[in-house]
């Protein structure tokens, strides 16, 4: 006769996590760690990265443990978003450098470009920012400044997708006249 498979205890092995328990790490990798290697793996579209950035989320989830909020969802859904959270930075910030990589994207400094040019630039974007409605300006500080996929902005707003995504799309469009 077979004995029951008990459920995994994410909450119990984020907890001993959080007390420095690394066999309740290890326990969560054999648990999840495949399945995260293939979330990691479709949102990036690449092994090597896939690989690290699920070696970034248990790195993560160690140090962070003590955060999981149980009333804020469940402890296995917590580890999965940091994963997520991660391969889609990844992809993000892999976008910014390819995009800068590309001929003539980067420009050398000239020597007269003093650092009064340098600070009055960036007082341009935030003067830009401003001219934002708030619920837009919000939509762009999430994206870009926190991470946030659109989902998660529709979520914290309270707005639908689709508006989030017009926001978004209108107002990097509004940042890039008024920048230039």
């Amino acid at each position: 006769m077979n004995s029951p498979v008990l459920p995994f205890d994410f909450e119990g092995c984020l907890a001993a996590c959080a007390q420095g328990d690394r066999h309740a790490l290890q326990a969560l990798y054999e648990q999840e760690g495949g399945r995260l290697l293939g979330v990691a793996r479709r949102i990036a579209r690449d092994q090597a990265s896939a690989e690290d950035i699920v070696h970034d989320a248990f790195v993560r989830i160690w140090t962070h443990a003590a955060s999981y909020d149980p009333s804020r969802g469940s402890a296995r859904g917590w580890v999965y978003s940091i994963t997520r959270h991660l391969a889609l930075n990844c992809v993000r910030d892999s976008r910014w450098e390819t995009e800068l990589d590309e001929p003539g994207m980067i420009a050398t400094a000239s020597p007269e470009l003093d650092d009064l040019q340098l600070w009055s630039g960036s007082a341009k974007i935030y003067r830009c920012l401003e001219r934002l409605q708030p619920a837009p300006r919000r939509c762009i500080l999430h994206a870009y400044v926190d991470g946030c996929s659109n989902a998660e902005i529709a979520t914290l707003l309270g707005a639908p997708l689709g508006t989030v995504k017009a926001w978004i799309k209108r107002s990097l469009k509004a940042l890039r006249e008024c920048m230039t």
